[in-house]
């Protein structure tokens, strides 16, 4: 098949995004999206994510979403890109502060969205000892302006480097904090909905999202009203890096999911 979507082979998104490792990469990326006020309201006013009858269809849908779109054809791509458009294009949300409606599909919201998303994969993936140049860094945050125009935004209007990420986050900081409505997702995590089948996980998704946490910025911990200090930043690198380690021991034939190895396939030819 030489269809191999928006990333392919030669990119250094296929490189990252199929270690375990990336699995705390998304916990910290909800963390830190839901630092966006508006981006939080419009989760929590349209999402049935804590609803235990609904929560994990909706996780399975977005973890086949993040698939396709990294590994997908052009067409499954197009697809699942056009879904995501349409339900964000039809469903609102309230803002208290404002008094406003406004519609799922807000840019600002997107683009926070988006560079939570870049930021938490690049920067857990580097703590954890995936080895990536400065260069291939920018690479991977340039090459994630395609994932943009798949939810609607345009590829200029997201971070196309480290530096630009940076100066991006910086400058939206003083707009960020966590809304008073949402329950703090450390306690969520606690006694996270799971199907019966999963239920012996359930002890693990504290340690996981407390990892995440540590993860964090220290200015988004304490937006999160948790502890922040080098020490905790050091206990998330070394943690990391030891969990990277050891999954690195595991065969690959399990370490990696079905469209992982695919891709390290492709990679290596």
């Amino acid at each position: 098949m030489s269809d191999h979507g928006i990333f392919g082979p030669r990119s250094v998104t296929w490189r990252v995004m199929g270690e375990p490792i990336l699995l705390v990469g998304g916990i910290r990326a909800l963390l830190l999206q839901g630092l966006h006020p508006r981006a939080m309201r419009g989760v929590l006013q349209n999402s049935a994510l804590m609803d235990p009858a609904e929560s994990w269809s909706r996780f399975v849908r977005t973890t086949e979403f993040v698939r396709v779109r990294t590994y997908g054809t052009h067409a499954e791509v197009e697809r699942a890109g056009r879904r995501v458009r349409k339900i964000h294009a039809t469903l609102t949300a309230y803002d208290p502060d404002t008094g406003e409606t406004f519609h799922l599909d807000d840019p600002a919201a997107l683009r926070w969205v988006h560079v939570g998303e870049v930021d938490s994969y690049l920067s857990v993936a580097r703590r954890a000892g995936v080895r990536l140049s400065d260069d291939e860094a920018d690479a991977f945050v340039a090459e994630w302006r395609m994932a943009a125009e798949v939810v609607g935004l345009k590829a200029a209007e997201v971070p196309g480097s480290v530096a630009e990420l940076r100066d991006y986050i910086d400058a939206e900081r003083p707009g960020l904090r966590f809304v008073p409505e949402a329950a703090h997702p450390l306690r969520l995590s606690l006694n996270a909905p799971l199907p019966r089948l999963l239920t012996p996980l359930k002890p693990a998704l504290p340690a996981l999202t407390l990892l995440a946490f540590a993860t964090l910025p220290r200015w988004a911990r304490r937006l999160y009203g948790l502890p922040a200090t080098p020490v905790g930043d050091l206990w998330a690198t070394a943690t990391l890096r030891t969990l990277h380690t050891g999954i690195g021991l595991v065969p690959a034939n399990v370490r990696y999911a079905p469209a992982a190895r695919r891709a390290r396939r492709l990679m290596a030819a």
